[in-house]
This record gives C-alpha cells, sequence and structure tokens, in this order.
C-alpha cells in the first residue's frame, strides 16, 4: 500500500504544537502487559506517545514512514527510532509485549496493521490504539468561532479517513480480546499563539493552503483574538480521547520472545 504523507512538510510544527497525551493513559497501556521488557510505538510521528511509553518500558521501538518526521523525533534514553511502516515492522516475531498507535490509525491499512501487531507480540502481550477528538476552547464564543472554523470552512478539505476517528474508532473490526477503557481526555493551557501553531499541523489547513495560496489560521486568530482577552493568556483547551485495547486472542498465543 503506498504512504500517504499528509504531514512530513510540517513535522518540526507537529513536533512543537502537538498536544500532549495524560500521563494516566501511559499508566493504563503498561498495566495491559505482565512484562514491561519492549513496546513497539507505530506512526510514532515525533515520538509524543513513545516518550510516554519510555517511563514504563525497558525499550520502545518507535516507527513511521516518514522520514522528516523520524527526524523531528524527541530523543530520549531507551527509544529506538526506525523509518518502516506499521503494516510491516521488520520486526522478529513475538519479540514486544506491547504494540500503540496513536492519532494514527486511521492513516493505516488496519487489517494488515492488526495481522502485523498479532505477529511481533508475545504470547500475553497487549495492543493499544487511541486517538483524539476535536478540540473544545473554555467559552462558547471561543467554542463556537473555532467549530465554524474546523467544520465549516475547513470540513472539505479533511481526508476521509479522519472520520473513523471521529467515530472513536468504533466502526473498525478490532481482533483482539477487548478490554474496559478508562474516559480520558487531554488537557493543555494555551495561548492563543500556541492554538494557531496547533491548527497549523491539521491537514486540511495544509490542504486549502495548497489550494488557494492562503492560511486560513491568521483570520480565525484575529476573530478568536475578539472573544480571547489578553492574547498571552493561557486557556484550557480539551480533546476528547478514543482508546481501543485487547490482548492477544488465545487461538493467536503461544510460542516464545523473539530475538
Amino acid at each position: 500500500m503506498r504512504f500517504k504523507d499528509h504531514f512530513s512538510e510540517h513535522a518540526a510544527l507537529y513536533a512543537e504544537f502537538r498536544p500532549l497525551y495524560p500521563e494516566g493513559l501511559f499508566e493504563f497501556v503498561a498495566g495491559l502487559t505482565r512484562h514491561h521488557h519492549a513496546a513497539l510505538d507505530c506512526g510514532t510521528g515525533n515520538g509524543q506517545a513513545a516518550v510516554g511509553l519510555a517511563a514504563h518500558f525497558d525499550r520502545v521501538i518507535a516507527i513511521d514512514p516518514s522520514v522528516g518526521q523520524i527526524r523531528n523525533a524527541a530523543s530520549r534514553e531507551r527509544i529506538e527510532y526506525g523509518v518502516a511502516p506499521a503494516e510491516s515492522t521488520g520486526l522478529p516475531s513475538q519479540s514486544v509485549d506491547l504494540v500503540t498507535a496513536a492519532q494514527a490509525l486511521h492513516w493505516f491499512d488496519a487489517d494488515a496493521f492488526f495481522a502485523e501487531a498479532k505477529r511481533v507480540l508475545v504470547a500475553d502481550g497487549a495492543i493499544a490504539i487511541w486517538g483524539y477528538g476535536d478540540p473544545v476552547l473554555d467559552t462558547a464564543p471561543l467554542d463556537k468561532t473555532l467549530h465554524e472554523f474546523n467544520r465549516g470552512l475547513l470540513e472539505p478539505y479533511w481526508h476521509p479517513e479522519r472520520k473513523m476517528l471521529l467515530d472513536g474508532y468504533r466502526t473498525i473490526l478490532f481482533p483482539f480480546d477487548e478490554v474496559a477503557v478508562p474516559r480520558l481526555d487531554i488537557e493543555m493551557r494555551w495561548s492563543l499563539a500556541q492554538l494557531g501553531g496547533y491548527l497549523r499541523t491539521w491537514s486540511s489547513v495544509a490542504r486549502y493552503t495548497a489550494e488557494h495560496g492562503v492560511d486560513p489560521v491568521s483570520s480565525v486568530e484575529r476573530a478568536l483574538a475578539a472573544s480571547w482577552g489578553d492574547t498571552g493568556a493561557r486557556r484550557l483547551i480539551r480533546w476528547p480521547l478514543y482508546i481501543r485495547a485487547g490482548t492477544v486472542p488465545r487461538a493467536h498465543a503461544g510460542g516464545h520472545r523473539g530475538s
């Protein structure tokens, strides 16, 4: 399958302005596995999930098909970055305890990715996939302005794969023994400039800019400034997290950890 690269040109922005996952998420996914020798993070982007996993696993293999994303990834002890697709990791069979995909599954061939996850997971391994939905601002006027920008002006420029994410990944066949997941949100306190930087990481913004030759974020920044107050003030922004997690089905369990 041809890799659809929507983010390499904005990898530096992505590294600087994407929101951070809550620690409770990593505590949950680490608790899915009995052993914590190795985790594989697929579609790692700039390594946000890999950094969180590294606090809980001896080794984190973080892969992404985008060279640009890997070049901008956060360097940390215990993280090994590589350029590879989620559907063909190149890892030995039964070599990792946990497989994750953060804000990335909707860009994968899901069936091929799940088959690869089953191959590389140990017998008692686990998988967790998650993503976050649209941002919610902390006042009704601000939230209305952002919603109209996102779901009005930009709606035709979103890639259709994103619907899978906004449906909470519930529309996909998840071929694992599914477990209950916690209800979590991402929360950040950002200035208007930080919010604008995040909006410029959106694939829809990149498509709009390429088509019209105009950065649409500049206009929504001006509209938001009217209700923001001190634009340097940090306001609370929330994103709902959608999580699915499970363990290797018994029919696929067995064997030993790969070398």
